[in-house]
């Protein structure tokens, strides 16, 4: 049985963690190549540490052998998807401020919240910033233009706080056991080595 078509119109479903490597590259790529075959992105940061707890899965460089190689491979990576790499010093780090706040601007600033999103990335695995500490949230913030002051009160709100519970609740019900996870209709892809694939699959309508 062939694979059902794609439908142009559906959005495309990222599914991600702000101090997963290979998130932070299929972020830099996602929204460009669904624009090439008329797709949108719905970006939905969840947290991986309660899929772990689920799964039994810790983070990959804390895994002997395959520690060393994912290293070596969040590199490689990088440099195949020509994208700066610098692997951070507090890793895994806490990613629940700045999901929120990516939910918060998703609400208030909705065409900004990708540019934010992207910043927080390259915040970590560029200039090997710390997403613990809020002020790096807010200085991202500001430096976009948005108003970072409103950033630390609006995260600590209990909408802010159960949305992310609920998108990462979502998450786990949609068989996501890892990051980055992306849905295209109902056809899921694990990992930004799967992005060759993706475009394949939005080229030829699913195969």
């Amino acid at each position: 049985m062939s694979a059902p078509l794609s439908t142009p119109s559906t959005p495309i479903e990222f599914w991600f963690d702000f101090t997963s490597p290979y998130s932070y590259l299929a972020a830099e790529k996602i929204d460009a190549l669904a624009a090439r075959h008329g797709r949108t992105v719905d970006w939905h940061p969840f947290l991986l540490g309660v899929i772990f707890k689920e799964t039994g899965a810790v983070p990959l460089v804390q895994l002997p052998l395959k520690g060393d190689y994912s290293r070596r491979d969040f590199s490689r990576s990088a440099r195949y998807l020509d994208l700066p790499f610098k692997f951070p010093s507090k890793f895994p780090q806490a990613t629940v401020s700045a999901a929120r706040a990516f939910y918060w601007l998703s609400d208030a600033h909705p065409d900004r919240a990708h540019d934010f999103a992207r910043s927080v990335f390259r915040a970590v695995f560029i200039e090997d910033k710390d997403l613990s500490d809020i002020a790096v949230l807010v200085g991202i913030a500001n430096t976009l233009g948005l108003p970072g002051e409103e950033l630390p009160q609006a995260i600590a709100s209990p909408e802010i706080k159960e949305r992310l519970k609920q998108e990462t609740a979502t998450a786990m019900e949609k068989g996501v056991f890892g990051a980055p996870y992306i849905f295209i209709d109902d056809e899921p892809f694990w990992g930004a080595d799967r992005l060759p694939q993706i475009e394949h699959w939005l080229k030829t309508g699913g195969f």
